[in-house]
């Protein structure tokens, strides 16, 4: 399988809103960092950040628009990712991600975004 492929899995997890199947994708000591918040490392770290966050949500869905894998491991994409909160919010904000795979484990997974238009969004 290819780490594309992981990736597009991992993110079906999210979509299911399933902490369970979400987290057999991190390897041990993996990394999650959104930037400009702090890095998380680790699963209890991992976990914990991500059952809150989807505590909060009734729907979450990733809109790749483009996708890139290299041969080290790297998978690339550009999306927009889409939360509709049971508070009857919906945020919706562009992201680029960035994971690095080892055996077929996520080791490190990053999001660079706009933190102020994710603010924008909860204050109105």
């Amino acid at each position: 399988m290819s780490n594309t492929a992981i990736v597009a899995d991992f993110i079906a997890g999210w979509e299911a809103r399933d902490i369970d199947r979400i987290m057999t994708f991190f390897a041990p000591g993996a990394t999650y960092h959104n930037i400009p918040m702090p890095k998380l490392t680790g699963h209890d770290a991992i976990r914990q950040f991500i059952s809150g966050f989807l505590a909060d949500a009734e729907k979450a869905t990733f809109d790749i628009v483009h996708s890139a894998e290299n041969a080290h491991g790297v998978v690339l994409n550009e999306r927009v990712d889409t939360f509709v909160l049971k508070s009857g919010k919906t945020l919706r904000f562009e992201v680029m991600g960035v994971w690095e795979l080892q055996a077929g484990k996520i080791v490190a997974w990053r999001d660079y975004f706009d933190m102020k238009d994710v603010e924008r969004q909860m204050a109105g």
